[in-house]
This record gives structure tokens, C-alpha cells and sequence, in this order.
């Protein structure tokens, strides 16, 4: 009986002692938030008349985001400024798109109804929210 209770406890004590804490740090970049005012005068109809452009600088859009990360943007509905549509977007025949390079954004707004070719532009000030979201490359 006490060789048994002595081989359970040497086993139990080599289990123990083979038993390894890891702390795991997750080391990980935050979302970063931007928020602009796009006022009215701000938009610019092109050549064509087919396309009302803004331009956002955002130095933060440097090479790493071209290559790697993600950019995301939410504008307000030019009607009701409690709600954020995420682009692109149509609403009352303004399809409302976007593009970046480094160092800026722009936001498109083109006709969806074909009858038409010239948007309407904005006629009231327009939030925009750019998230610019980290990612690690992985090949």
C-alpha cells in the first residue's frame, strides 16, 4: 500500500512539475479613426460633368497601408446626420464611392440614373469617418 500511495505521489509530482505556464502578449496595432467635415464648397465637378470629387489628406496612408491594411469609410446620410452609410453607397440617385493613394483619399459622388449624367452635389456639410485597419502580410 505505501509503495502504491508513494508511485501516485511521484507521479502526480512529476506532473505537476512537467506543467508550464505561458503568458501569451498580444501585441497588436489599434484601428486608427479619422474624422472629417466635408463642406459643400469642397466638391469639384470634373471635365466630363459626370463626377463630383473631394479629396481627404490623410498622411497616415503611407506605403505599409497601401500594401498591407485595409481602409474602411462611413460617411452621414446627406438627409438624416444620425446615420452612417459605409461606402460605396447609393442613395437618392448619388452613387458615392472612394479611392486612396498615399497620403489621400478621394471621395466620388457620380449619377446612378442613367437619364442623367450630372450628380447632384452636396448642399449640407458631410461627416466622413476613415478607419484605417492594420494587418500583418502573411506569404
Amino acid at each position: 500500500m505505501k509503495k502504491l500511495l508513494f508511485l501516485i505521489l511521484c507521479t502526480t509530482t512529476l506532473g505537476l512539475v512537467s506543467c508550464k505556464k505561458d503568458t501569451i502578449i498580444n501585441e497588436t496595432t489599434p484601428n486608427r479613426t479619422f474624422i472629417y467635415t466635408i463642406n459643400p464648397s469642397s466638391w469639384t465637378l470634373n471635365a466630363e460633368k459626370d463626377t463630383y470629387t473631394t479629396i481627404l489628406d490623410i498622411p497616415e496612408i503611407d506605403d505599409i497601408t497601401l500594401d498591407d491594411e485595409g481602409v474602411l469609410i462611413y460617411i452621414t446620410d446627406p438627409d438624416n446626420a444620425n446615420v452612417q452609410k459605409p461606402l460605396p453607397h447609393t442613395f437618392n440617385f448619388a452613387a458615392y464611392s472612394y479611392e486612396f493613394t498615399q497620403g489621400e483619399i478621394r471621395v466620388h459622388i457620380q449619377n446612378s440614373d442613367t437619364d442623367q449624367l450630372i450628380p447632384k452635389a452636396p448642399t449640407k456639410p458631410i461627416t466622413a469617418k476613415v478607419i484605417i485597419i492594420p494587418s500583418e502580410f502573411q506569404p
